[in-house]
């Protein structure tokens, strides 16, 4: 659509795969950051710098410092698993499939990746306000990335029916 000048009547969305990056990043930032509310607040025992515990070398990883490059860089993580999610799952709409997502991830960290992360306890040795702070926070960060790519994912393919009719 273009108005009397020959210019687009509305602006031009995001590329999807760059709206895919981005959702990735800002998922990552934001529900890091609410899991290290959670932890300071005592909901749970784990805190975000347990992914640079077995990387980085000295203390500071303990501190602000860890605690930020922590968020960043499971930002950085979560955009592949925002890439993840596009390609297996995009076409499915609802808020289950988010779910799901949010709870698989949680096992995969929990379970698969624990020997990687000596911070964490297994499972079983967590208490009862970890484990269901964690589970939460994993199913409605599953719910944003997948919500925000299926809904998007959506809203391209109905452009691209509008713009061909």
């Amino acid at each position: 659509m273009t108005n009397e000048n020959g210019a687009a009547k509305y602006p031009q969305p995001m590329a999807f795969p760059v709206m895919v990056f981005w959702t990735g990043l800002f998922g990552g930032i934001f529900w890091g950051t609410v899991g290290f509310i959670t932890y300071y607040l005592n909901f749970t025992e784990i805190r975000p710098n347990v992914i640079l515990i077995p990387w980085a070398l000295g203390n500071w990883k303990y501190g602000w410092a860890g605690t930020v490059i922590a968020i960043l860089l499971l930002g950085i993580i979560s955009i592949g698993v925002a890439f993840i999610y596009s390609v297996l799952l995009k076409r499915f709409n609802g808020l289950w499939f988010g779910i799901g997502y949010g709870v698989i991830l949680f096992f995969v960290v929990f379970m698969l990746l624990n020997p990687l992360l000596p911070d964490i306890k297994p499972l079983i040795d967590l208490n009862r306000n970890t484990i269901i702070t964690s589970v939460c926070l994993y199913i409605i960060y599953g719910m944003f990335i997948g919500y925000s790519i299926s809904y998007e994912y959506r809203n391209k393919i109905e452009q691209e029916k509008e713009e061909a009719s």
